[in-house]
């Protein structure tokens, strides 16, 4: 059977602030699925929340990039939005960046992963939700799952995914995207992607059978406004087994808290802690960032599941590392490495306070 898993989020209004999804929202997106699962255009859906950040995970058969399936999700969001108005929720529609639907939610605000591919007779994926984080985000861990043996051992010992894997890799600010191949391509690879504010992976395949492996989100709210309006918040997609790493190799990046531009103002970096779906509620100078993870089974382009992936004593580690690195990280203040570099904060308020200062400024004599 073939498929299309689609993942579209949007932080719609915030319950308290920016730290959780009301209750109400999701309810109301779930209701808004019921009739096109009916109708035949889905043929299983699920809602969540990470964090402030409403997720619609849905199948169908429909192909990615379908109008009527983004349609159905800006609608979805819209209703939302209306719903977060009328309990006064914070920043109502805040990632909803246009006026009316256009054809596609690329572009428009709403962060987006889609995969189809003929469905297995076991499909296990993983779904991962971010909050309080940028896109690059899925950078270090999409490597160490395709790209590195000292967490992948499959990459060694297991035949079909022995020829390795390649890397669609998209520099945001040009607007272009490249295909690297690891293993042979892998330092040229992490010449781009580690640098993880510009250069972001889009998708992952198995070289031997060209199939889809993992997709992920890679819109940047602050290029597309213009000016500051949240983290992206990003989603990924990741299929596991056979000739994919195993779940456990999946899972395995995230026991490390990486650090994660984001967390207060999407002015600092943090470190980004693995949670279950409850747990992602970050309060903490909004934060630290939290990543979340969604285990189905398909069957049919039903989901089965979810599995709380991360709902796990053995992250409990992980955990604490990460309120450990957060206590370290918030004592520098407003001072970096804590706040991010000033070229990445083009997009927050620090422009204007230039504008009101900036004719201050100025020469230094040169025998100064």
């Amino acid at each position: 059977m073939r498929i299309t898993l689609s993942v579209i989020k949007a932080d719609v209004g915030g319950y308290v602030g920016h730290s959780e999804s009301h209750p109400d929202l999701l309810a109301r997106a779930a209701e808004c699925l019921v009739k096109p699962k009916s109708d035949g255009l889905l043929v299983d859906y699920h809602v969540t929340k990470c964090g402030d950040d409403l997720q619609l995970i849905m199948t169908h058969q429909q192909g990615e990039d379908n109008e009527v399936i983004h349609e159905l999700a800006w609608d979805i969001f819209i209703e939302c939005t209306e719903v977060a108005k009328k309990l006064g929720l914070y920043g109502a529609g805040q990632d909803l960046l246009a006026d009316a639907f256009s054809g596609n939610v690329r572009g428009m605000g709403p962060g987006v992963a889609e995969m189809e591919f003929e469905e297995r007779p076991s499909e296990p994926v993983i779904i991962f939700m971010a909050d309080k984080t940028s896109s690059g985000a899925w950078n270090l861990p999409l490597y160490k799952i395709f790209a590195d043996p000292f967490n992948t051992v499959g990459l060694v010992i297991a035949d079909n995914m022995h020829d390795g894997f390649s890397f669609e890799v998209h520099d945001i600010k040009e607007s272009k995207k490249i295909m690297l191949n690891a293993p042979e391509e892998i330092y040229d690879l992490l010449v781009l992607i580690g640098a993880a504010s510009r250069y972001m992976v889009k998708s992952v395949r198995n070289r031997r059978t060209n199939e889809i492996a993992a997709a992920s989100s890679t819109q940047h709210l602050a290029y597309i406004a213009s000016r500051y309006v949240g983290k992206d918040d990003p989603v990924c997609i990741v299929r596991s087994q056979g000739e994919f790493p195993a779940v456990g190799e999946v899972l395995e990046p995230f026991a490390f808290p990486l650090l994660v531009e984001g967390w207060m103002r999407g002015s600092h970096y943090g470190p980004m802690m693995p949670v279950s779906i409850p747990d992602s509620t970050p309060t903490r100078f909004d934060g630290p960032p939290r990543v979340v993870a969604a285990g189905f089974q398909l069957s049919d382009g039903k989901l089965i599941g979810p599995r709380d992936m991360f709902a796990d004593k053995s992250y409990d580690n992980a955990r604490q590392r990460a309120s450990d690195i957060a206590d370290y990280m918030r004592q520098h203040g407003p001072f970096e490495p804590h706040r991010l570099p000033l070229d990445e904060m083009e997009y927050t308020t620090m422009p204007q306070v230039m504008e009101k200062i900036g004719g201050r400024f100025i020469d230094i004599p040169k025998d100064s």
